[in-house]
């Protein structure tokens, strides 16, 4: 049986990984220092072929002892969060995520020398596209127009330079996996999260679909939205991603690429609260917005091109907006009445 080590593993998209890798037949080996969440339950946590060990990826010696043994690893773990999370700890996110790929790769590249490591998947984000200028945004459009503004997304664009550089001296390969506005169940508020007022509620995470859900749920009329509301986004299902992401790392040809992981399908955040109006409050209720200011780094278009990972990989994100909602809304109700959001 294969193993692979997953960093971040009690993370969103971490989670989604797990749980994908499992049902696959790999053995995984989840790492996280529980830092945002605090510790929180899984529904494979007592997978007979699932290890999770509380520890820091930026311990380079932990790394290297989890990595022995393992075919793959997925490189995950990151300080990570909502649009209002990154404008909070700006220098945090930088210094710490490049604590741990730096730790990553050094322990990657001494397992992939001594031992049976053949790849690595790495995490990296949408946020490395923020300064485009046209749209859709092909792979490789990364390193031609001007790094992102943000911290967080000129990070993640070093992530991928990690990559590159520890091919290129180390002969480490590598595949990049770049997630698009992942949307799914089982996130909670974070440890650190600021308290930000939007009208009367407080946000949810900084993440659109949580925090209009939450909204709604809680009677705010007229809803407030960040912004003008044309911003597009393309929100994929976390059991989507995590298909791409596995596909990804055990797929042949994905060896030193990079990918767009993301639906094919465009939604604005005016869009996104219609439908999520209409899901909770019913026909006949009309909806009226109030548009609250942006923050800085609210990206008007985030517009992936997604027909490499579909020809290379055979991958595509089918499942639609309106399924998604029908799962995350009901979830949301239950975690707004028992306090976690």
């Amino acid at each position: 049986m294969e193993k692979v080590l997953v960093s971040g593993s009690a993370g969103f998209i971490g989670g989604y990984v797990a749980e994908e890798l499992l049902r696959r037949g790999y053995a995984v080996v989840g790492v996280d220092n529980f830092s945002k969440y605090g510790r929180v339950n899984k529904s494979y946590d007592d997978h007979p072929h699932y290890q999770l060990v509380e520890g820091d990826a930026r311990d380079v010696d932990l790394m290297e002892r989890l990595l022995i043994g393992c075919d793959h690893f997925i490189a995950g773990a990151a300080m990570i969060g909502g649009i209002s999370y990154f404008h909070t700890y700006p220098y945090d996110l930088l210094a710490t995520n490049e604590r741990i790929i730096a730790a990553s790769c050094d322990a990657a590249i001494a397992a992939h020398r001594d031992g049976r490591l053949r790849k690595v998947t790495y995490l990296s984000s949408s946020m490395v596209f923020e300064a485009a200028n046209e749209w859709p945004s092909q792979e490789g459009q990364q390193r031609e127009i001007p790094p992102p503004l943000s911290s967080y997304g000129f990070q993640k664009l070093a992530v991928e330079y990690f990559a590159q550089a520890a091919w290129d001296q180390y002969q480490l390969p590598f595949t990049i996996a770049r997630p698009f506005n992942c949307v799914g169940i089982g996130e909670s508020r974070a440890l650190g999260d600021a308290e930000i007022l939007s009208g009367n509620v407080r946000l949810a995470m900084s993440h659109v679909v949580p925090d209009l859900v939450q909204k709604v749920l809680k009677g705010q009329d007229p809803l407030h939205i960040l912004g003008s509301g044309q911003q597009v986004r393309h929100y994929t299902y976390g059991r989507d991603l995590a298909a791409g992401i596995v596909t990804a790392m055990e797929h042949p040809d994905a060896r030193n690429e990079d990918f767009n992981l993301s639906t094919a399908e465009s939604t604005t955040v005016l869009e996104l609260a219609e439908a999520i109006w209409a899901k909770i409050k019913g026909d006949g209720v009309p909806l009226r917005i109030v548009n609250d200011d942006p923050f800085t780094y609210d990206v008007q278009r985030r517009v992936p091109a997604v027909e490499k990972a579909k020809r290379l990989l055979g991958f595509e994100a089918t499942t639609s907006l309106d399924q998604i909602l029908d799962e995350v809304i009901p979830w949301i109700s239950n975690a707004v009445e028992s306090g976690t959001i």
